[in-house]
């Protein structure tokens, strides 16, 4: 019987493209720009023939593809696209070989037909993502949780809060969650900014900052003021200066889906005379009793089909999208608060319309800033590439890790599943995350949040213990994205479920686990001294069982990432296919075994490893062209 080939032995074979610098000659197009294309055909594949089909205005069209090069391992054939629409889908039709007959699109190599949806894209818009954001490592701070600083000992407790020390336990009763107040505060972040630079952090995300009722500020009783339990606006100013003198970016977040039932726009619509007020449609009503998300009485839902609001939160200069971006209020950017949500109720939906104008401000007020939706399962209908930069990557990143680090004793029911969570093969997994970078632009991808665990979530440590810890570190830092970690994770901090994992950051370093601290500051580090690993695309080698093996590649370098969640029998992989790894060396980890005939790699339990080198003899460089 022939041995049934193994993906190590097969996607090194096949051929490849990504929509990486590396694979195509212009990231951030506009309309009518030329863009070159590349895709890499190993000579195993034998393809004699490539075309590009693409369908501008609808109609399906194909460019021919030439060979510009042959290497050692790999023929290279280039195609010139124009940007005729916003966004433009393309994949490759390979001809000759065994099958004659193949599509390439961003889920691999398929020799029948496949739907549009997974095709590759390039997205041409007049607001195009910061230059900044590419490889950034962000670090989620939930204000009342993160430090103290002199001067909160000096705020009186607002009559909704419940007052705690901060060595105390969280309070997980139904009154206590939402209100019990550590009194963590802006001036605390900024005292504490030597931390966040010693770990390599480029952002920091807080959870909202505006005055509210409890102490997770999801429910916004103002958005033209900072909670002064926070310090107010000058503790923001005070923050965002330190950070930016440090070369830290700072982004916010609030919520374009609801207010706090205290917000002073409702206390108009819903007071005495209320129905003949401006602010009575800017939310939604049903048989004279407004509509709460999620049937949570404190958070009246918004009415985007109001012109007025959408004016007063993204349009007017005093409103919350443009006051506290930029020299104004010093923030880099804003993450959506329930951006799935948002503009859509019943028959309505115009979450789209929402998405795309708070881009358009942000581009016309503040072009280096970011967006970035919360998305807690399918996101990429709703990234077309014209409004949200990039959504936190839940399903597409968290959920699937989860899924093979898990420990199987514990029970992690994602946001509310009704079973837990499976345990799955490494190929599964994979299939799992192609799918669904395969829907959205790489633009959209390389400006998204990937992350492994959140404020909203069970904490890493506490869900794949403390042996894999560093697997789940190497996924999150070695992968295209930016990769969002959570306040306390580098220590070891545990919770078994979002409100469980929101303690109190502890600053005795005793309390510390230095290993961990170790792995986060070691992986931060080998992401920064990589430009393969900040910018680089994302080439599969292998995933089968407890081990997942990946190139990140550029121009200049690549790096080659192993990651075992067990030990495994050795992954032998073909030289030929990594022209230059004899030169390399070991970022992180143990290094590979890199003979002439093969390159070995090996994990006697849980790992991570990186290798990198400068590629030779590894194919054509772009010529930029503009116009058509």
């Amino acid at each position: 019987m022939t041995p049934v080939p193994t993906r190590q032995q097969t996607w090194l074979s096949q051929p490849h493209h990504d929509g990486s610098g590396r694979y195509v000659s212009h990231q951030s197009p506009r309309l009518g720009d030329r863009v070159d294309v590349l895709v890499r055909v190993p000579l195993d594949a034998e393809v004699k023939a490539v075309h590009v089909r693409t369908a501008p205005d609808g109609e399906a069209t194909f460019t021919v593809a030439r060979k510009v090069r042959t290497t050692a391992a790999d023929d290279w054939w280039r195609a010139t696209l124009t940007c005729h629409n916003p966004v433009t889908n393309y994949r490759f039709l390979l001809t000759g070989g065994p099958t004659k007959y193949q599509w390439l699109n961003g889920t691999g190599v398929h020799a029948r037909d496949v739907p549009d949806a997974s095709d590759f894209r390039l997205v041409a818009h007049s607001s195009p993502p910061p230059e900044w954001a590419l490889g950034s490592v962000v670090y989620q701070i939930f204000p009342d949780r993160f430090a103290r600083s002199k001067g909160a000992d000096r705020r009186e407790t607002p009559d909704w809060a419940i007052p705690a020390d901060w060595s105390d336990p969280v309070d997980l009763s139904p009154k206590g969650v939402g209100h019990q107040l550590y009194g963590g505060d802006l001036d605390g972040i900024t005292e504490h900014l030597d931390h966040l630079e010693s770990l390599g952090i480029d952002v920091v995300y807080m959870t909202p900052f505006f005055p509210a009722r409890s102490n997770h500020r999801y429910d916004a009783s103002s958005f033209e003021q900072i909670d002064s339990l926070l310090g107010g606006a000058p503790a923001l100013r005070r923050l965002t200066k330190a950070a930016h003198e440090r070369g830290l970016k700072v982004m916010g977040d609030f919520t374009t889906n609801h207010t706090g039932d205290a917000h002073e726009w409702f206390l108009q619509a819903a007071g005495p005379g209320g129905k003949n007020t401006p602010e009575r449609d800017y939310y939604i009503w049903e048989d004279g009793t407004y509509v709460a998300w999620l049937g949570v009485p404190s958070l009246p839902k918004l009415n985007h089909l109001n012109a007025a609001l959408r004016h007063r939160i993204f349009e007017d200069p005093q409103g919350v999208v443009r006051k506290w971006l930029g020299r104004s209020g010093g923030l880099d950017g804003w993450r959506v608060d329930v951006a799935n949500m948002t503009g859509r109720w019943r028959a309505t939906d115009v979450n789209h319309d929402v998405a795309r104008q708070m881009r358009d401000v942000m581009g016309r007020v503040a072009p280096d800033a970011l967006l970035v939706g919360e998305h807690f399962h399918d996101y990429t209908p709703d990234m077309p590439g014209d409004g949200w930069h990039g959504v936190m990557n839940y399903a597409g990143f968290c959920k699937p890790a989860w899924t093979w680090l898990r420990q199987e004793p514990k029970d992690p029911r994602f946001l509310g599943a009704p079973v837990p969570l499976p345990l799955l093969d490494a190929g599964e997994v994979v299939d799992t995350m192609r799918d669904f970078t395969s829907r959205i632009a790489w633009q959209s991808l390389v400006h998204s949040f990937n992350l492994v665990g959140s404020h909203d979530v069970p904490r890493i440590r506490t869900l794949v213990g403390p042996d894999s810890v560093e697997v789940a570190a190497g996924l999150l830092f070695t992968f295209p994205s930016m990769p969002m970690m959570t306040y306390g994770d580098e220590i070891g901090m545990e919770g078994t479920f979002g409100e469980d994992g929101r303690r109190p950051m502890p600053w005795d370093e005793n309390d510390w686990d230095a290993e961990t601290l170790a792995v986060y500051r070691g992986l931060i580090e080998a992401r920064q001294r990589s430009v393969a690993l900040r910018r680089g695309g994302l080439r599969w080698v292998h995933a089968e069982g407890d081990a997942m093996v990946y190139l990140r590649e550029t121009l200049d370098e690549v790096a080659l990432v192993h990651v075992a969640r067990a030990a495994h029998d050795p992954v032998v992989l073909a030289p030929r296919h990594l022209a230059g790894i004899e030169s390399g060396s070991p970022l992180y980890g143990p290094a590979p075994k890199v003979g002439k005939r093969a390159v070995t790699l090996s994990a006697s339990g849980p790992a991570v490893s990186i290798w990198t080198w400068r590629p030779t003899d590894d194919g054509p460089r772009h010529v930029r062209r503009r116009g058509s």
